[in-house]
């Protein structure tokens, strides 16, 4: 348990993954609970790694590149409100989109847990990431074939047991919002600074990112030939390496980052 009672879940993959006859579901040999933190403050160990005492230079933002983080910080600070006919609408889309052949029963529904949710009501999970974290899904189901290669894990020798989907989508919306410290008036490392000059020129560049780091994360678990209790360990090395691209010199938008190209397979 973190400091606010979260939890995780680890998802047994079961054959290949989750194809509609042979589906993993929340039962005790498939779903184990654990102590690491995933979700919101407890995924700081992982995310935040900057010290009060540290100095940190400021850089100044040209009036379009304020009035985009402005917007996105709006974005940042919604939180999932269930009683908004809007967020259950986006829940609902993005079920849909999951499982298109698959009618939800509810919004608090035990199906949930198919997709990684680590109980039967989604909107407990989005404490860590906000309402963002549940757009940034459906802006990769709707953008991205890849949505369901990651959601099925059908690509590469997957673990028995694999990061849940939907939760490490909410913590990859948190990571990215503690690295590129969007929470700031003015961004304070080279990595912020070059992410908001994407950002002043294409208004979905936090939603692209998204997409290109979950498809990095993946990636790096396959190649660590990762299992659930690895996952910190690949989230820091999926930071590092997207500080890196972001920091290449012929880099000068999303699209350009090496691991976009992660994107289309």
């Amino acid at each position: 348990m973190d400091e606010r009672g979260g939890s995780f879940v680890a998802v047994r993959r079961i054959s290949q993954g989750l194809d509609r006859g042979n589906t993993c579901h929340s039962t005790s040999a498939e779903v184990v609970a654990g102590s690491a933190a995933w979700l919101g403050r407890g995924l700081s160990c992982v995310c935040a790694q900057r010290r009060e005492s540290d100095p940190r230079p400021s850089f100044d933002l040209t009036p379009a590149q304020e009035e985009c983080l402005q917007r996105l910080q709006l974005r940042i600070d919604v939180a999932y409100d269930s009683s908004i006919p809007e967020h259950r609408e986006a829940l609902r889309a993005l079920w849909n989109a999951a499982f298109p052949d698959e009618e939800l029963r509810d919004l608090i529904s035990e199906q949930w847990k198919e997709m990684g949710w680590q109980g039967k009501d989604p909107s407990t999970d989005f404490r860590g990431g906000g309402f963002i974290s549940l757009e940034n899904l459906l802006y990769l189901a709707r953008n991205f074939p890849s949505f369901q290669d990651l959601l099925r894990k059908q690509e590469g020798d997957r673990s028995v047991w694999e990061y849940p989907f939907a939760v490490a989508g909410v913590n990859i919306t948190f990571m990215l919002i503690q690295m590129l410290d969007l929470e700031a008036v003015k961004p304070r490392t080279m990595v912020g600074a070059t992410f908001l000059k994407f950002l002043s020129e294409n208004e979905s560049a936090f939603d692209l990112l998204y997409c290109i780091t979950f498809k990095l994360m993946d990636h790096q678990w396959l190649a660590m030939r990762a299992s659930y209790m690895d996952f910190n360990t690949v989230m820091k090395s999926t930071r590092r390496q997207l500080e890196r691209e972001l920091l290449l010199e012929d880099v000068t938008r999303l699209e350009d980052l090496p691991s976009y190209s992660l994107l289309s397979r």
